[in-house]
């Protein structure tokens, strides 16, 4: 038995097995190191996951079939009667002493190599380059509006990597499947949303957003222009009634009472992106449920279907908003990087911008081409073309069929249900004696001023205003049944 073993080990004597080996070792090797990061990093990363579970292994295997490959390769050597050399080391002769040194300290270097590729490897598949840009083709939109956003300096494995045993192999499954999808060339377009595999927002947004601090009501400003000849100005000045802490008053009625541990909010969507909402469930503080119900729904939603409301609920593009063409132009007019004086110029970008295209290069050229056509005698035209590209290249991606209409954004209520998916004073407990309040202007926010005029915003109201919508006294709050984020809904 002994000669049987000693004359098969002869065989993997050779060059060809000798590679194969150093190979499996150093991917074994660097298995272990990945190995190691991956289980006491502070976060999992799902990226080193294929790293570390496909690329190491592939490695491993090519190595190991390398070995048997010389090993095949010098047994048919022998058996065809040929002088067999074996690759023997003899340390008695100053030459094999002398290759082994050199084969050592190529070995040593080749683990060193390795060990320090593998560690600027995991970290660079956490850097939000490799997120958006070297890996992930299809997530150029998201990387794009993500770089203008309020997070753009929060890495992408903070909220899109979970913690934990459940989410760590959630995050190793999904790595895989992109990784495939990637290769393959068959991912969706535009990419899916919500996120479904996501940490619940009590371990991502709440690290940095502390719920337990007095937040209060927050004052915004929001500035339109009308498409009209002269582009005028329309400003709404508003208090939004956010609310604070569990142990505030003000969280009784404020927006952010929907989050308040005090209270349980669920509800049920048989729509993907979570856009209809027909049944909601309210546990109060004393443990008793209300439950509300749309005029048309009178089953019981699976229970496996039912959501706790969170923060992406509402903010539900935190990291990737993109902008609506009415807004990303009138954001261009208020800074001056559009001359608003120019006829008719919010109306005629904004058309411009929305034309369908199946490419970003026939978009950017009929810009151009429409831009030029309309403001031929106009010497600011040419800004207005750059302005237009940038806008488009910021927030329309024909490719990936990526744009503000293809993600809603739930935060409001303007050119997306948002709010309005629950208070839309349809839905209404099983007596029909309750229904979901909040269908008044002011419920959630209170208009201190709003007009065109310097004069009409000094006009500040601590009760609100009634919304003016642009002359005239407007009740029905509906309002994305019109605006569309570009135009008015026809």
């Amino acid at each position: 038995m002994r000669n049987f073993f000693a004359s098969k080990s002869k065989l993997f004597q050779n060059w060809l097995s000798a590679t194969g080996v150093i190979l499996a070792t150093a991917a074994f090797f660097a298995f272990l190191l990945l190995f190691a990061l991956d289980i006491f990093a502070r976060q999992s990363n799902p990226y080193i996951g294929i790293i570390a579970y496909v690329v190491a292994p592939a490695f491993f295997f090519g190595g190991t079939a390398m070995m048997f490959w010389g090993f095949r390769v010098q047994a048919r050597h022998v058996a065809s009667g040929a002088e067999s050399h074996p690759l023997v080391i003899n340390l008695t002769r100053t030459r094999d002493r002398r290759l082994l040194q050199f084969f050592v300290a190529g070995a040593i270097a080749f683990l060193l190599v390795t060990a320090i590729g593998v560690t600027q490897t995991y970290h660079y598949t956490e850097s939000t380059h490799f997120c958006g840009e070297t890996c992930h083709g299809p997530m150029h939109p998201e990387h794009t509006a993500y770089l203008i956003s309020p997070h753009a300096r929060v890495g992408c494995v903070d909220c899109h990597v979970g913690s934990g045993a459940q989410y760590y192999v959630k995050a190793k499954l999904n790595g895989m499947h992109q990784l495939k999808a990637t290769i393959l060339n068959n991912y969706s377009r535009p990419i899916p949303t919500p996120v479904r595999n996501l940490r619940p927002a009590q371990d991502t947004c709440e690290q940095c957003h502390w719920p337990e601090k007095l937040s209060g009501n927050l004052e915004r400003t929001y500035h339109h222009f009308l498409a009209d000849e002269a582009n005028t100005p329309f400003t709404v000045r508003m208090l939004l009634l956010v609310g604070a802490s569990d142990r505030h008053p003000t969280m009784a009625n404020g927006i952010h009472w929907h989050i308040n541990l005090t209270n349980k909010v669920e509800y049920f969507s048989p729509d993907p992106q979570r856009q209809t909402i027909p049944w909601v469930r309210v546990t109060h503080a004393d443990g008793t449920t209300t439950i509300y119900r749309s005029p048309d729904f009178k089953d019981e939603p699976p229970a496996d279907d039912v959501r706790r409301m969170d923060c992406l609920d509402c903010h539900n593009r935190p990291a990737h908003r993109f902008r609506t063409p009415n807004e990303s132009v009138e954001l261009a007019m208020l800074s001056g990087e559009i001359d608003r004086s120019i006829p008719w110029v919010k109306s005629n970008i904004v058309a411009a911008l929305i034309a369908p295209h199946e490419t970003k290069e026939a978009a950017l050229q009929h810009i151009s081409t429409t831009l030029r056509g309309i403001y031929k005698d106009n010497p600011k035209v040419e800004a207005l073309v750059q302005t237009a590209h940038r806008i488009h290249s910021e927030s329309i991606f024909p490719e990936m069929k990526a744009d503000w209409r293809a993600y809603p954004d739930n935060k409001g209520h303007k050119d997306w249900p948002g709010c309005f998916r629950c208070h839309d004073g349809s839905h209404k407990t099983a007596d029909g004696q309750r229904s979901i309040g909040g269908s008044e202007c002011n419920s959630c926010h209170t208009i201190l001023a709003q007009g065109s005029t310097p004069e009409d915003l000094k006009n500040l109201s601590a009760e609100g205003h009634t919304f003016l919508h642009i002359d005239a006294e407007y009740s029905d709050l509906s309002c994305n049944n019109c605006h569309s984020g570009a135009f008015i809904r026809e």
